[in-house]
């Protein structure tokens, strides 16, 4: 089939591109490349596309699996505008310009091409016909007759472009489901992107109902806006758990039709957990919501409850149960087995917490918190969401004000912020080391003004002048000996019986169900979250802060969203890495290398990224620069 005709089918949605979740991931390099490509007549490729069933008996819609970004590129340069399903910034495809003369081609650079008329509009070209272009250069005497019919051959030759016959393989029958379909892919595309069955799954879905992307999308945006940032790969699990009560993605062949209610029902049920875990936890914002990828279980649970109110002891053990999923990586490795043998678990025991709780303990050997456990450092500690909770379930008190600071006293707006018990420019002056300086045991939360009053105030002086009651709120030890910045160690180890004491009877009155109630508030946290006038929170620190600027630097470049606080696992001792920002399938997904952003990270953790395939960065300028030149091309 000619490019002509893919495109006008392309057009009339004969043929679909599927909504996969990578989207357009070509740099203009790469759009060049292919142009220069097709017009020297040189292989670019055959399609591959799967009929599927539409919601219209008999009727089929042809999905486009491999060749996504060849198609969407010719169809945006010999079109003029993007086909209707890319959502991207349609200047990435404009000024392409190709030399007569040089037989090159380039994006529009004023200085290079403003007087030479020999760089030709492509778009242009294909809109008003090789005649036109022409015409200027038949009475023009600066180019000789031989030059003019040069020019004429290869104006009809780039016209040609889209008359050049494509191969199309297409996958038919009943019997190709998703997984046998993401096999055939990756077997014709195995030097190139891989697809993954989410991406099948949703592309499927989306042939049968077209607005279902726009949906997901609206929901994570939704969340987005609550200070909850998801994946529409959580998303699309949640569904698939709810429907199905299994996790592979594959299991939604069965149940596409239901795929709107089951929607509608995930994203109830991730409402329920987040105000579950916000209320009773104190975890209400994505910096602190340890554990996302038990969200799928979770939403389960509450489907097999039939939305019923939970029983307050149920609700707890349940909590109890996700906690200690986040605290030991429960989800970090191989999510998709670990969640398939928990939802089995939970079918077994018809909707029962105990047998999760049980298989934990199991592959724990204890469920007991240590002090050793609260042995990490930097806000990417699994144990980070925990101090958090602690600080709001336990109503730990401001230094200078007094007020406790759980949730549901504070008003709209009021934030947190993570303070240095011993201030990290006092700790650098006498020698420690990063990891040491950040250690959890040295972190605290407090409101903002208390810490800009606090700043880089010595312990041993502030500390003096705060009432004890206060200070055991924060699990500080009052030997003020300890204070004292030559027994900082001590004091970290001190402080991590403190938190390990506390963390134990908490977790102990969750399962027993003796934990007290909470006064409830008048708005989910939900609610609170995305009314809230300031959405630039105070826990959110700086460095965190930092890495949401690299994400929206990303996106706007038309580059894959990084994941921030991406946990990797290391198979022989199950022991997890945490990155600062990754991106597992690279910033073009499945055309470039994994990457990871590591800041102020152990060494351990970059020689781990480093021999687990990532390309790894500990300094932000260096790796925009990377993007600049090695991703995108810009000089």
């Amino acid at each position: 089939m000619n490019i002509s005709t893919i495109l006008d089918q392309i057009e009339s949605k004969a043929i679909a591109l599927p909504e996969f979740q990578r989207g357009y991931v070509w740099t203009r390099e790469q759009i060049r490349q292919l142009m220069d490509s097709v017009y020297r007549g040189h292989p670019i490729g055959a399609l591959l596309v799967w009929a599927v069933q539409n919601r219209q008996p008999g009727v089929h819609v042809e999905l486009l699996l491999d060749g996504q970004q060849r198609i969407t590129t010719l169809y945006s340069v010999i079109k003029g505008m993007p086909p209707h399903y890319f959502k991207g910034n349609k200047e990435h495809f404009e000024k392409l310009r190709f030399h007569l003369r040089d037989e090159v081609f380039e994006f529009y650079q004023p200085i290079k091409m403003g007087k030479d008329q020999l760089w030709i509009d492509i778009t242009r070209l294909f809109e008003v016909g090789v005649g036109t272009i022409f015409k200027p250069f038949m009475s023009d005497s600066d180019f000789s007759e031989d030059e003019k019919e040069v020019f004429l051959d290869r104006l009809n030759k780039l016209d040609q472009i889209k008359n050049i016959n494509l191969h199309i393989e297409k996958v038919t029958g009943e019997d190709k489901s998703t997984d046998v379909v993401v096999e055939i892919f990756n077997k014709v595309n195995s030097g190139g992107t891989k697809l993954s069955k989410g991406d099948l799954a949703l592309a499927k879905i989306c042939a049968t109902w077209p607005e279902a992307r726009d949906e997901l999308e609206k929901h994570l945006e939704y969340w987005s806006r609550a200070r909850f940032n998801f994946r529409i790969e959580l998303l699309l699990r949640c569904v698939t758990t709810v429907l199905t009560g299994k996790a592979p993605f594959g299991e939604l062949d069965d149940v596409a039709s239901q795929f709107e209610e089951g929607l509608k029902k995930a994203v109830k049920h991730i409402n329920e957990t987040l105000n579950l875990i916000g209320d009773r936890l104190g975890l209400d914002h994505n910096q602190v919501l340890g554990g996302r990828y038990a969200l799928p279980l979770i939403a389960k649970f509450f489907e097999e409850n039939g939305g019923k109110r939970l029983n307050p002891i149920v609700r707890d053990k349940l909590l109890y149960w996700y906690i200690h999923s986040f605290l030991w990586g429960r989800y970090s490795g191989s999510t998709e087995t670990v969640l398939s043998q928990d939802l089995e678990l939970l079918q077994q025991s018809n909707g029962e917490v105990q047998p999760l709780i049980d298989k934990l303990s199991q592959s724990r050997g204890t469920l007991k918190v240590s002090p050793d456990d609260f042995d990490s450092w930097g806000r990417g500690s699994r144990f980070y969401p925990l101090l958090y909770m602690l600080t709001r379930i336990y109503g730990a008190q401001d230094f200078y004000t007094g007020n406790e600071l759980k949730r549901n006293l504070l008003g709209s707006g009021s934030r947190l912020e993570l303070h240095h018990i011993f201030p990290k420019s006092t700790l650098y002056k006498n020698n420690f080391p990063k990891n040491e300086v950040n250690a959890l045991a040295n972190f605290t939360f407090l409101t903002q003004d208390t810490n800009k009053k606090i700043s880089n105030s010595d312990p041993a002086n502030y500390l003096a002048t705060i009432d004890e009651d206060v200070l055991k709120s924060h699990w500080i030890p009052l030997d003020r000996s300890l204070w004292d910045i030559g027994n900082y160690r001590d004091f970290l180890t001190e402080r991590r019986k403190l938190l390990a004491e506390a963390t134990n009877q908490f977790l102990d009155a969750l399962l027993s169900g003796n934990m007290p109630e909470d006064q409830q508030r008048t708005e989910s946290v939900i609610q609170q979250n995305v009314q809230s006038v300031s959405q630039d929170s105070g826990d959110i620190d700086e460095e965190y802060g930092e890495l949401l600027k690299v994400n929206d630097w990303i996106v706007e470049k038309g580059l894959a969203e990084g994941e921030i606080q991406f946990e990797e696992t290391e198979p022989q001792n199950n022991k997890v890495y945490i990155f600062d920002i990754a991106w597992p399938e690279g910033l073009q997904e499945g055309l470039s290398k994994p990457i990871a952003l590591l800041l102020n990270q152990p060494d351990e953790t970059e020689i781990f990224a480093s021999r687990s395939g990532y390309r790894c960065f500990v300094d932000i300028g260096k790796f925009r620069s990377f993007v600049e030149e090695e991703i995108l091309g810009n000089a």
